[in-house]
């Protein structure tokens, strides 16, 4: 899985483990918690970046003009009577 990321999600991956292996070193309980902190910060920063790879292709049946396979059509609605 790891070989499909992109180099900006695997260096965030790198630092978060890098984060978390550090607090398991440090001593003081501000510390842990900092470095815990910054670990969930990279993994975010890999999940937004995971989602931003991911939004053109979601969105390309869209800017072509076409509907997903999937979606549904909405019916056109009838025109009132003219008076």
């Amino acid at each position: 899985m790891l070989q499909n990321l992109s180099e900006e999600i695997r260096e965030c991956l790198r630092r978060a483990e890098e984060c978390k292996g550090l607090s398991k070193t440090t001593l003081t309980a501000s510390a842990i918690s900092d470095y815990l902190e910054m670990e969930q910060r990279w993994l975010a920063l890999a999940r937004s970046y995971e989602s931003a790879e991911r939004l053109p292709r979601f969105i390309a049946p869209f800017s072509k003009g076409k509907q997903p396979k999937n979606s549904r059509r909405r019916r056109p609605e009838k025109e009132p009577p003219r008076l």
